[in-house]
Parts: structure tokens; C-alpha cells; sequence
């Protein structure tokens, strides 16, 4: 299949702050808002929602161009030295007053060891606050991308943090023990009223923010619903006016249905699985004394075992491309002359039999089961795949809030064998190398190489594409990267999945590519 392009519903010209009454915004998504600290999951969703409460120095706009957020323009005084200069006037929910102390607390708070988006400043040593209105980032080498990770690096403010006791990002796998877990204080176009975890947060219009948009929404409310066909018919009965994660077997049925469209369209995610690569003995595996992941063959013969094109096909019902990279097409450095390995289980089988396996052997798989697009029927299909060639699949689908804490578990990383999905943040392959693939070392490089995945020649050019100015050379070098990756078969690339929301008519907004919904653009009528 091929995606349609970037669907850009309704958008009005910005400036018009109030076109019709206003109204409230009921929405739903499949699993609940991870956190309400900005540093506390790199979750799309999360960061998605938190991007209407909170704001960066830079956001991005309807065709995902960077635009001045809190920073009204920068500028690159010397090779490792950027100058920020930031919007007067701002204030944050609670009035306090924003400026360059909270940017200077923000860089460091990001980087602390709880936090989970400590690559956003990536190759930053040093912010300095020159003045009220002005910081300087100074970086360890020329870093050509630094802005592109920053749109979803929010400021918070300094005072409301520190006198809450919220100086530290909120562990994800202890949550109840941070005050910004549950509370917010952005400078963004709404504020959080209400927070009730896995059944409501509400949000108000923000009538002191700075900007100005196309929006007429005076109250968002927000409802998790885990189940596909509840939250299908609370669409249907009025009950929501929108639902994110439109079940793509419900998409003509929606588009069929007076009063109600489907809008669809490309998505930047790449879904994967992921093996432990760094035990010498699995957790979860009936293999004792050794890790048969470690051995290219073996992971191979699970990637020849799975059929990409029948889980595109049924499991996803056409609203998928197989893909053999892990980023997907529109991302800077995307592999374009990639060839998946070709599906053979009797080549799987042999491979299993010449590594030692030849009645295969049991494994457990983690999968979420409401983040990605039918992630637990992918899993399920995967499961039986796997099992004509002798490999035994234990399937522990789990709601994303308990999948990430486990996979994630500080020095633990607990899992042997996995799914997950990843969009660039920057829309840059560095991102996806830097975060999933180069060697994870605890401090930030590596914090989602779930499995441990090891190449001192990734780890190399990872490091040189991050300072490389030269975009011929820069490509090739990513290029590289990709092609290692692929004949060591780190992962197993699935798929890229489409992006499919239900809208009742009269609505108004934009859908962007990186399956990130902001309210300011929405118009409801």
C-alpha cells in the first residue's frame, strides 16, 4: 500500500484566537498520559499531550518545520557556542514569571539520572544565563542538530519545581513519589485542572499565554479507554468527539457513518522487536547457561521465521508497509536500498539446527497491549510464526505504564525478548541510532538498546554523525550505520503502522505525521 500525504484538516490561519463559541473537547487514546513530568517517559503520547501544557525553546508546525517557541530566535556565535534569546512576557500557569533560570534549571534537571529524555541535550556541557532573556548552550563539538531535538524538551519553572520538592524527574517506576507526576505548572496554551490516572485528565484554556492560534476550545477532556470496541462506540453514541487510536478495522466503518470521518495517514514509527543481546543467561527462556542471542544466527532465524507481510495484511489490514530499516521513510538518513531478509522458515529451522536449537526453544515476549496499533494481535501472530519453527513463545501482554517500567528497569533492562515502536524526536537518524542502537552506557547514550546491542563501529559513527556538517559525508556515514545493523541483525524490523483517528464533523485540526495531537489548531463547531 502507499500512505496519502500529510493530511492538514481545517487549519486556519493563525491570529484568530476566538472564531466561534467556545467549546469542549472530549478525546480519548488507548492507554493514559504516562506521566505529567516532561522528563519522566520519551513516550510519543505522553510528550504529545504534555506539548499542549508545556512548551520549548522551539516547536515544530503543521508540516513539522522548527519554529520559535519560548525562544524567539538563536544563533550559532561559534562553532560550539548557540545563543538563545528568549520571549518577554511570558508567565507560567501560576504566574510566575518565566526566564533564563528556568532554561538554565531545566537543561540541568533533564540531564539528571532519573529523567528519561536526557539525549535532548545531547553533547551539551555548559548553559549559561548571560542575562534575564538570554543563555548560551555550549556544547562539546559542533553538534548540527541540536535544535532538532528540542521541540519536545519543555521548560519548567524553577520556583513552582524546587518549592514542591520536584528538583528531580519523576522515576517511572516509582511515580507516586513526585509531586510532578500528578501536577503541572507549563507556560502552554492550557492547564491542567484535574488528574485522575486511567480515567480522566481535564485541561482549561491558559487565558494568559502568549501566542495566539486558531482555537476555540475552552476545556479538553481527556479519557483513557483500553478497549477498542468501548472506545469505538463512545464515538459513535457522542459520547467523545475524537478518538486517537481508531481501530483500523473500524476505519471504513467510520468514514461510512453520517457525522463522522476517519482521517488517516503516513506515520513516523517504526514497531520492532528487540532480543537481550548482553546476559550470558536469558531471564526468560528455557535455555540454561547460555544466551542464544547472542548468536547472529539464531536472531536471524527468527527474523526469516516472521511473515511481514501477512501481519501487514491481516493483523493490520492493509494500513501498514514492512519495512527493513528502523526508521521510516521522511526521516533524514532513511536506507532506501535496505532488502529485508527474505521470509523462509526451513531456512529459519536450519539456521536454529547449525546454532545448536534443533527443537527450538521457549522464550517470553514483552509486548504492550494499548500503546501501538494492534500491538497485542501482532504479538499474537508473531507467537504462532515463531512456534512452526520450534521456538516456543510465552506472549506477557501488559498495559504500557506496567510494559515500560519492566523493560526499562534501571540496570535491569528486564526483559529477554520484546516489541516496541520508536519515531524520531528529530526526525533525524541520529536519534533512533543514539537512543536504540549505539552501546547503552547508563548515562544517556543507549537508554532504550533494551537488549544491549553492541557495535564499536556504530558506537564510532554515531558519535560522528552527531558533529558532522558535511551532509554528503553525514549521510554516508549513517548509511553505514544502517547496513551494520541490518547484516548483524541487532533487531527485527516490522513495519511502519498508519496513523487512523475517528472525528465527529465540525471539527477542525491538524494530524501531523508524528501522531502528536495539539488542541491549538482545533476548531470545533
Amino acid at each position: 500500500m502507499s500512505f496519502p500525504r500529510l493530511v492538514l484538516a481545517g487549519l486556519v490561519a493563525a491570529g484568530l484566537a476566538q472564531p466561534v463559541t467556545a467549546q469542549t473537547l472530549r478525546f480519548s487514546f488507548q492507554g493514559d498520559v504516562g506521566t505529567l513530568d516532561p522528563y519522566g517517559l520519551n513516550e510519543t503520547f505522553t510528550l504529545g499531550y504534555l506539548g499542549n501544557i508545556y512548551e520549548g525553546l522551539t516547536r515544530r508546525g503543521p508540516d513539522l518545520a522548527i519554529e520559535p517557541g519560548l525562544a524567539v530566535r538563536w544563533e550559532l556565535l561559534e562553532p560550539t557556542r548557540w545563543r538563545f534569546h528568549l520571549r518577554k512576557g511570558v508567565r507560567f500557569h501560576d504566574g510566575a514569571t518565566f526566564g533564563a533560570e528556568d532554561v538554565v534549571f531545566s537543561a540541568e534537571r533533564v540531564r539528571r539520572p532519573s529523567s528519561d529524555l536526557k539525549t535532548r541535550l545531547a553533547s551539551v556541557k555548559e548553559v549559561i544565563a548571560v542575562d534575564e532573556h538570554t543563555v548560551d548552550f555550549v556544547t562539546d563539538v559542533p553538534n548540527p542538530i541540536l535544535l532538532a531535538e528540542w521541540d519536545t524538551w519543555y521548560i519548567l519553572d524553577k520556583g513552582w519545581a524546587e518549592a514542591n520538592g520536584a528538583s528531580e524527574p519523576v522515576d517511572i517506576k516509582n511515580p507516586a513519589s513526585s509531586f510532578a507526576n500528578f501536577n503541572a505548572n507549563g507556560t502552554g496554551p492550557f492547564k491542567i485542572v484535574r488528574r485522575e490516572p486511567d480515567v480522566r485528565t481535564v485541561a482549561v484554556r491558559h487565558e494568559g499565554w502568549w501566542g495566539q492560534a486558531p482555537c476555540n476550545l475552552r476545556e479538553v477532556v481527556f479519557q483513557p479507554i483500553a478497549n477498542d470496541a468501548t472506545r469505538v462506540a463512545a464515538l459513535l453514541s457522542g459520547e467523545l468527539d475524537l478518538i486517537l487510536s481508531l481501530p483500523i478495522q473500524d476505519v471504513e466503518r467510520i468514514a461510512r457513518t453520517p457525522g463522522l470521518k476517519a482521517l488517516t495517514g503516513p506515520e513516523l514509527r517504526t514497531i520492532f522487536l528487540g532480543f537481550d543481546q548482553s546476559r550470558e543467561e536469558l531471564l526468560y527462556a528455557t535455555v540454561k547457561g547460555k544466551n542464544p542471542f547472542k548468536d547472529r544466527r539464531v536472531r536471524l532465524a527468527f527474523y526469516q521465521a516472521i511473515d511481514v507481510e501477512a501481519i501487514a495484511k491481516k493483523v493490520m489490514r492493509g494500513q501498514a508497509v514492512p519495512s527493513a530499516a528502523m526508521v521510516a521513510p521522511g526521516i533524514q538518513g532513511f536506507p532506501r536500498n535496505l532488502q529485508r531478509w527474505p521470509y523462509d522458515p526451513a531456512a529459519a529451522r536450519r539456521l536454529l539446527a547449525e546454532a545448536g536449537y534443533p527443537e527450538g526453544f521457549g522464550v517470553t515476549l514483552d509486548c504492550p497491549n494499548d500503546r501501538y496499533v494492534n500491538d497485542e494481535q501482532i504479538c499474537q501472530a508473531i507467537v504462532g510464526m515463531l512456534a512452526r519453527v520450534g521456538i516456543k513463545v510465552t506472549l506477557n501482554a501488559q498495559t504500557k505504564s506496567i510494559y515500560f517500567a519492566k523493560i526499562l528497569a534501571a540496570g535491569g533492562y528486564d526483559t529477554s525478548f520484546y516489541l516496541l515502536g520508536w519515531t524520531p524526536g528529530s526526525l533525524d537518524s541520529w536519534n533512533a541510532l543514539h537512543n536504540l542502537v549505539v552501546t547503552r552506557d547508563g548515562k544517556g547514550p543507549g537508554a532504550f538498546n533494551v537488549g544491549g546491542y553492541s557495535n564499536p563501529r556504530i558506537d564510532a559513527l554515531a558519535r560522528a554523525v552527531l558533529t558532522e556538517t558535511d551532509s554528503g559525508r553525514r549521510d554516508a556515514m549513517i548509511q553505514e550505520a544502517w547496513r551494520i545493523l541490518h547484516e548483524d541483525v541487532g533487531y527485527v524490523p516490522l513495519h511502519q503502522q498508519a496513523l487512523a483517528w475517528g472525528v465527529r464533523e465540525g471539527i477542525e485540526l491538524v494530524q501531523r505525521a508524528d501522531n502528536q495531537f495539539l488542541w491549538r489548531w482545533v476548531i470545533k463547531r
